[in-house]
């Protein structure tokens, strides 16, 4: 056999002994390059998730503060009668801002509760400008549109990978501005000259009349028709304004009628148009039922309430527009319904009543306004939790703690009935001028409906929405939404 031509060089056992354990060297070299991007994937990974959760943990701050801001009244004084507005977001140690700073720690940020010391409360006014932790030297714009900006930073994040440079941890932070906004008297503060309506969602239908029934306070209505401006505006526990002050609401129907409506054809209403308060006591406000317009929901199943009145009552109607400021011949607008009743008005057992015990829980212990146990509660209002209240039974707060909504916080629409020609008609339409944001303190053995201002908001009469001016939506009539930070 002959040899090849060409013969491949033969190394020797010496070089390949030189190439033993390179394999294992690339390996550990690999291993450690995986290690280090694994590492960082963690820490981005922390970062980018603890980012997102201090921003969540600020726009909730924020829109407790707003929503605290709101439910005080404070929207109800531009003018800060007795600088009220300081009670309520003063400093750190105040309703709004304490409640801004709880939420925050509710919500931990990289597994472990924000300090105190990392949360910055302050308040500004639409359009920007100065900041202030204690918002009662602001502007009466504040009165308006009031704006909480909260600040969260949360430091020393745990990282794994840096500390090879020495880091042993980093920090997030985030800003997030909320506003609670009322129409009333807003086109004094806007740049356009015009208000921008409410529509909040769940209104509950009874609608009542625009006027104001405390005694020394005039003139006597909650809004004015001309710039939805409130007509007396302060609280009532101070200097006699409409925020905190007590009502109790009644049916303007038939006495020792099973309902509001009149046998055999219509007109129903006793009063045609109603005439309202009439030989009634001071702080007597009445209301007509209003047209339900759809299915309401979260309807209580442990109260056996029947047909869409009720319902709306104690659960949500979210179909149902109470359009503000839109006029009676529109098509559309709010209707009166004489056909539902209410049954057995002013009666502890009537369908209205019925349906307040049940929205409120009264069986199973409602919520309070404290103080609990008076009339006209101390200001700024605060409401604490009652046995029924459905975060009590879910264990989420325990009975008599703070919080900052209650299914007794109901809305009810006011309307202007100035000038209302006789309803020949059982569902004649109704002009919205504005809505009443008040507190259920309960229902007494004669079926007198005991309730507190906490808010007022009006459109003035004729203030019709656009496409380009859409109404504010929510669930309150001074809604509470998250802004671009000024």
């Amino acid at each position: 056999m002959l040899r090849p031509l060409i013969e491949r060089p033969q190394q020797s056992g010496v070089r390949r002994s030189r190439e033993r354990g390179v394999t294992m060297a690339l390996v550990a070299l690999a291993i450690f390059s995986i290690i280090a991007m694994a590492g960082l994937a963690v820490d981005l990974g922390t970062l980018y998730e603890a980012s997102n959760e201090v921003q969540r943990a600020a726009d909730a701050g924020a829109l407790a503060a707003a929503r605290v801001i709101s439910l005080s009244g404070v929207t109800g004084d531009p003018t800060n009668h007795f600088s009220h507005w300081q009670a309520v977001c003063g400093g750190p140690s105040f309703p709004a801002s304490a409640a801004a700073i709880a939420v925050v720690q509710q919500n931990k940020v990289g597994g472990v509760i924000v300090p105190t010391a990392g949360i910055t409360v302050s308040y500004t006014t639409q359009g920007g400008g100065a900041t202030n932790q204690d918002c009662s030297g602001l502007t009466a714009a504040f009165g308006v549109n009031p704006i909480a900006i909260v600040h969260v930073q949360q430091t020393n994040l745990p990282t794994y990978f840096s500390r090879i440079w020495g880091r042993t941890g980093s920090s997030v932070s985030a800003t997030a501005a909320a506003e609670a906004y009322d129409p009333s008297g807003s086109a004094t503060y806007s740049s356009a000259g015009t208000i921008a309506p409410v529509q909040p969602r769940c209104v509950k239908p009874l609608i009542v009349l625009n006027r104001d029934p405390a005694n020394g306070i005039a003139p006597n209505t909650f809004v004015s028709t001309t710039d939805g401006s409130i007509s007396n505006p302060g609280v009532y526990q101070s200097d006699g304004g409409v925020i905190g002050e007590p009502l109790t609401l009644n049916a303007d129907c038939v006495p020792n009628r099973l309902n509001c409506r009149a046998t055999p054809a219509p007109p129903h209403i006793v009063d045609n148009p109603p005439k309202w308060n009439t030989g009634l006591p001071a702080g007597v406000l009445e209301y007509v039922p209003a047209l339900v317009q759809g299915a309401p929901i979260a309807v209580p199943t442990t109260c056996g309430l029947s047909g869409t009145y009720e319902q709306a009552i104690a659960g949500c109607d979210q179909t149902t527009a109470y359009t503000c400021g839109t006029p009676s011949t529109t098509t559309g607008a709010t209707q009166v319904d004489l056909t539902v009743g209410p049954v057995r008005p002013n009666a502890v057992n009537g369908d209205t009543t019925t349906a307040l015990e049940c929205l409120v829980n009264n069986a199973t212990g409602r919520d309070t306004i404290n103080p609990g146990t008076t009339t006209t509660p101390v200001f700024p209002f605060q409401i604490q939790a009652g046995d029924g209240n459905p975060l009590v039974q879910a264990g989420v707060v325990n009975a008599n703690d703070f919080i900052t909504t209650s299914n007794s916080i109901v809305t009810l629409p006011i309307a202007d009935f100035t000038g209302t020609a006789a309803w020949t008609t059982n569902q004649p339409p109704v002009t919205i001028v504005g809505f009443l944001q008040v507190f259920i303190q309960g229902i007494d053995n004669s079926g007198n409906i005991n309730a507190i201002v906490m808010n007022v908001s009006g459109c003035g009469n004729g203030q019709t929405t656009t496409v380009s001016s859409p109404p504010v939506n929510g669930t309150s009539p001074v809604p509470v939404r998250l802004i671009t930070p000024p």
